[in-house]
C-alpha cells in the first residue's frame, strides 16, 4: 500500500502576496498532498498582538482558492503538535524567517520525535504582511496630515513608525 505524503503548511495568510504563493507552491512540489493551517483572528491576535486585516472567513477563501493546496484547517490554538494529530502531515512548510528561533527550534524537536520533518523556504525580503501593513499604516497617517499640510510632522510619524515596526520584526528573530 503507498502512503501519501501530507505536507503541512500554518500562516496567518494576511494580506496575501507573493511570499505565500511561493510557499504554497514549492510546498507542494514537495509533497502529495498540502494542507493549508490558517491562523484564527483570535489566535492571531494573541501571537502577533494585533488582529489580522483580512477576516478569517476572507483568509480561508483565498488560501482555499490556491491550486496548489488540497484542503485548509483552522488553526485555534498554537500547539503544532495537537494539530499535527489532527491532520496527520508527514512534513511542515515554514518561511525560514523562523529558521533558528526558540519557538521553530523547540518545534524542531518535538516534530522529530514524531517523524515529521520540518523545510524551510527563503523569506521574501522585498514583500511581506508586515511590510505591506506598515505601507497601509503610513498611508493612513499621512492622509489626514497632508490634508493639514503637516508634511514634516508627517514624516516625523512615519520614521518612528516603520522604525517600530523594524524592531518588531527584529525582535521575532
Amino acid at each position: 500500500m503507498e502512503t501519501t505524503l501530507t505536507g503541512y503548511a500554518p500562516g496567518v495568510w494576511d494580506l496575501f502576496h507573493i511570499g505565500h504563493l511561493t510557499i504554497l507552491r514549492e510546498a507542494r512540489q514537495r509533497c502529495d498532498r498540502l494542507v493549508a493551517g490558517v491562523a484564527s483572528d483570535e489566535l492571531t491576535s494573541h501571537l502577533k498582538g494585533r488582529p489580522p486585516v483580512i477576516p478569517l472567513a476572507e483568509r480561508l477563501e483565498i488560501v482555499r482558492g490556491v491550486r496548489h493546496v488540497d484542503d485548509v484547517v483552522v488553526e485555534t490554538h498554537g500547539d503544532k503538535l495537537q494539530i499535527w494529530k489532527q491532520v496527520g502531515f508527514h512534513v511542515v512548510f515554514k518561511g525560514d524567517d523562523w529558521k533558528g528561533t526558540p519557538k521553530w527550534d523547540i518545534l524542531e524537536r518535538r516534530f522529530a520525535k514524531v517523524g515529521v520533518e520540518v523545510v524551510y523556504f527563503p523569506y521574501t525580503v522585498h514583500t511581506s504582511s508586515t511590510l505591506l501593513r506598515s505601507v497601509l499604516e503610513l498611508m493612513q497617517l499621512a492622509k489626514p496630515l497632508q490634508q493639514e499640510g503637516g508634511q514634516e510632522e508627517d514624516m516625523s510619524h512615519c520614521q518612528q513608525a516603520v522604525q517600530g515596526k523594524e524592531e518588531v520584526r527584529t525582535a521575532q528573530k
